[in-house]
């Protein structure tokens, strides 16, 4: 099984972030969840994106990386929306990464090097019609990833952003247990 580090959204390590950790780790898997806000969380994503502008997005991803030194460089690296910033740069520039799962969103490559790094395995979730992902920037940059590492891309139907989380009003149930089969599968094959 796999060894992942996975990185909360900007509401913080809420208590469905952690029961999605849950769920991967009783199929198996060993799931590391830093908390990059320190124990706050917010009750609405414009809240959260509100406390992570004031503390800074770079200090933010800065104390991400810094999270993952601790571990062992062979893992999977996964972030959910704001957390896919410091997974998606440790998969590209911290070597002996095993895949990249985002979640609601991408970056392009070249924020953080020239190129993917050749054969690292990486997955894009998303709700298709999620106006945070549905954009002029995340979409583009998620077909654009996949593209050039071999990934795959997954959208589901609906609009909704964190549709992962349980603690929260977007959560989709439906949706989420698609989730979590398609990262086991992703998971146990690597």
């Amino acid at each position: 099984m796999a060894e992942v580090v996975l990185f909360h959204h900007a509401q913080g390590l809420t208590k469905g972030v952690t029961a999605l950790a849950d769920e991967l780790r009783r199929r198996g898997h060993t799931i590391h969840t830093p908390d990059l806000y320190d124990g706050q969380t917010f009750d609405s994503l414009d809240e959260g994106v509100g406390h992570a502008r004031e503390v800074g997005f770079e200090t933010i991803g800065a104390k991400g990386v810094e999270a993952a030194q601790s571990l062992p460089a062979e893992v999977v690296y996964a972030g959910i929306s704001l957390g896919l910033g410091p997974a998606q740069q440790l998969a590209q520039t911290r070597g002996g990464a095993r895949g990249a799962i985002l979640l609601c969103g991408a970056l392009p490559v070249s924020e953080f090097s020239p190129t993917w790094p050749a054969g690292l395995p990486v997955q894009v979730h998303a709700m298709e019609h999620d106006p945070e992902f549905d954009n002029e920037w995340d979409k583009p940059a998620a077909e654009a990833l996949v593209a050039e590492a071999g990934g795959e891309l997954f959208l589901y139907p609906g609009d909704q952003h964190l549709f992962m989380d349980s603690s929260l009003p977007a959560y989709d149930a439906e949706a989420t247990a698609l989730l979590l089969d398609r990262l086991d599968a992703f998971l146990a094959g690597l």
